[in-house]
């Protein structure tokens, strides 16, 4: 049951041989023996799945039932869902129960789907690791000495660990697909503008674009059809045509070029890591496609470029967290200036008040013309890249991840190699390109590696048919991690 694709559990539940509250309850069941171990979950509440799962029966044994219908959904606690605890991980909104729904959790609600709980994650998704929480790291599931990358490393970490069968995410320089890859998962970020940033908590608003994480391409392909629609309450969704994302599945890839940029290919991969890939994009090859080299050049540029604007819109986005309309406040104070003063010194953590001093820093007077200014004229330059490659092939490939997952606390002192991280997904999301991560192996200490799977702008379907095709001839994506042996 806990390892079954979401299509197998929607005929479960179509034919009457499961019922949604018994679904639920089993995984609420097999969250309440696991998340300790794990911590992939920040709140959980069994009334409210229950009475969501009740409510899909009625719609099913009514005919009403769509293709997610009854199955339990876990969300990134970045989503704002009403009468929900929502924290984005963070002290600052540890009390903020939120008055309404995002517009992601309206679409699943309106298919049907049971919410499983809210996710662990990086503190207002700023991190790599799922170390910044203010509810404490994610453990991987493969290996609970390790990270489940970030931020949305409790999403990946409760589909790895089966807790739920899909979850949402959300993806600012690599948040969905990194965590997927170290994980064992997959995971996708579509086009930016396609998923309504409404009620998504703002880090970077220029890049931060809901996804979804799921066992298996096909399982992202219906989280997709949920989640994609455009909603006028956020200015920055785009009138896309509706599409069925499950249409291309099965067409062949006979013929379809697949781009390797030699940038993607380099030094700063580990051996174990250019093996798996290596051998994946052998096994394409077998499935008819052709093999193309390309070149990003400024590839090397994403890194230094997404960490002067991502902070810097951080900076903008979070100065409403003041202690006065919501968020925590001191409790000691003599003025208005120190409440402010101390409210956010005491409400944020480290990482985040790092990104707040960057941010304002090349946003300040002085510095915003040999920072931002330049920082922005470089992100064309980046996604000028993609656009010529995109001529030369239908799909780029690449590591995910330049390594396995890294030992929890490995990292936590080295915030720019902690930041390096991000150097083969940052791109896409500098350039508003949808990318998806799917497992191909395994590397050191038997920790998962990804293949990083990048599309032109609405390739959405393409890219989830060149990962569903390699799906159907591989089992990387069916294994899981022996949940019952690993360490306590």
């Amino acid at each position: 049951m806990f390892n079954s694709s979401l299509s197998q559990l929607s005929t479960l539940l179509a034919t009457g041989q499961v019922s949604s509250v018994e679904l639920t309850k089993d995984f609420l069941q097999h969250i309440k023996s696991l998340n300790k171990k794990y911590n992939a979950f920040i709140t959980v509440d069994e009334k409210i799945s229950l009475d969501q799962a009740r409510i899909a029966d009625a719609m099913i044994s009514s005919g009403k039932g769509g293709a997610l219908t009854g199955i339990p959904i876990a969300h990134k606690d970045i989503f704002c869902t009403k009468g929900w605890l929502t924290t984005c991980g963070s002290k600052m909104l540890a009390n903020f129960v939120s008055p309404y729904d995002a517009h992601v959790i309206e679409r699943f609600n309106k298919a049907g789907t049971v919410n499983i709980g809210k996710t662990n994650m990086d503190e207002f998704a700023m991190g790599s690791s799922n170390e910044t929480s203010f509810y404490g790291p994610v453990k991987n599931p493969w290996d609970i000495d390790s990270v489940p990358g970030g931020s949305s490393g409790g999403s990946a970490c409760a589909v790895a660990a089966r807790m739920a069968p899909a979850a949402t995410g959300t993806d600012t320089g690599g948040s969905i697909r990194q965590p997927a890859s170290l994980c064992g998962v997959s995971g996708i970020k579509p086009t930016y503008g396609l998923v309504s940033r409404y009620g998504m908590i703002a880090f970077a608003s220029s890049l931060d674009q809901g996804g979804a994480i799921a066992k298996s391409a096909a399982d992202l392909a219906l989280m997709l059809n949920v989640m994609v629609d455009f909603d006028n309450r956020d200015s920055t969704s785009l009138q896309h045509e509706n599409e069925d994302y499950t249409r291309d599945l099965e067409k062949s890839l006979e013929g379809i070029r697949i781009g390797l940029p030699q940038e993607y290919f380099t030094e700063g991969v580990d051996d174990d890591v250019a093996r798996a890939v290596d051998l994946a994009v052998t096994e394409y090859s077998r499935l008819g496609a052709k093999i193309v080299e390309v070149s990003l050049p400024n590839t090397k540029l994403s890194i230094p470029v997404y960490y002067v604007l991502a902070p810097a819109e951080a900076s903008s986005n979070l100065s409403r967290f003041d202690g006065v309309r919501y968020g925590h406040r001191s409790e000691e104070y003599t003025n208005l200036d120190e409440m402010y003063k101390k409210s956010r010194t005491q409400g944020f953590g480290s990482e985040v008040k790092r990104r707040i001093l960057i941010g304002t820093y090349v946003l300040s007077h002085g510095y915003y013309d040999a920072y931002y200014i330049k920082a922005q004229k470089l992100r064309r330059l980046i996604a000028q890249d993609f656009t010529k490659v995109f001529k030369q092939c239908d799909i780029i490939m690449g590591p995910t991840s330049s390594s396995v997952a890294f030992s929890l606390g490995e990292k936590s002192n080295d915030p720019l190699q902690m930041y390096l991280s991000d150097t083969y997904t940052a791109g896409a999301s500098l350039s508003g390109l949808p990318g998806m991560s799917i497992p191909v192996g395994f590397g050191k200490r038997n920790r998962p590696v990804g293949l990083h799977i990048i599309g032109n702008y609405f390739s959405e379907a393409k890219i989830l048919n060149v990962g569903h095709k390699y799906q159907q001839v591989t089992d990387w994506h069916t294994r899981m991690p022996d949940i019952k042996k690993s360490k306590n």
